[in-house]
């Protein structure tokens, strides 16, 4: 049976319209990308439909830095060899990937999940500025790395950080040349994160 105002079943239009709702999809988009799997049942959409139930399942937030991985601690978290003096703070999970791609950084992450925005009422409380904190007094951390994208918000949030660590002591530095203006960290290439990072200045 046909879905009110769609063009195929009910099932089909649901799944297009939860489709839609991802990062870069619009409802042509979305629709394109389901009539895709829907041919391609058995090489594509099954073995993808099996994935996304177990990731769904195995997924979990790392209770130190807030990446996404499979443990409760992540890899990055765990592994002896990263520096340990150094934290680099980003916004979202995407932009601690996107520095790892780029394979300059050697120390320790902290995703915060957003931005402060008072237009929507996201404060200190909905991020993890409060965990950042905590780490900074308890871990002792040396430099803290502010890799924030250049946007309004997110220069409002490394204010806001500059100002919560100044007693602490600890320098605090963010990305340098490479990164324009209401530039986002996942979207620039590898050599530019790195010249960034590289060249960072105090904050």
């Amino acid at each position: 049976m046909a879905s009110g105002g769609g063009d195929g079943p009910r099932e089909i239009e649901a799944l297009i319209d939860l489709m839609a709702r991802l990062p870069g999809l619009g409802p042509r988009s979305a629709r394109r990308a389901v009539l895709t799997l829907l041919k391609r049942r058995g090489a594509l959409m099954a073995p993808l439909a099996t994935a996304m139930a177990q990731v769904a399942v195995s997924a979990r937030d790392c209770r130190i830095c807030g990446n996404i991985g499979t443990a409760d601690v992540c890899a990055i978290c765990i592994d002896d060899r990263r520096a340990t003096s150094e934290i680099c703070v980003v916004e979202d999970v995407a932009d601690l990937w996107a520095l790892e791609r780029a394979g300059v950084f050697k120390g320790r992450y902290h995703v915060l999940g957003g931005t402060l925005s008072a237009l929507d009422a996201v404060g200190p409380e909905e991020l993890r500025l409060p965990d950042l904190i905590a780490r900074v007094q308890g871990e002792g951390i040396r430099e803290v790395i502010l890799a924030l994208n250049a946007t309004v918000d997110g220069q409002t949030t490394a204010h806001y950080i500059a100002d919560a660590l100044a007693a602490s002591g600890v320098a605090i530095t963010s990305l340098a040349q490479g990164v324009p203006i209401g530039g986002e960290l996942d979207y620039l290439d590898d050599g530019t994160l790195g010249a960034a990072l590289r060249a960072r200045k105090s904050f």
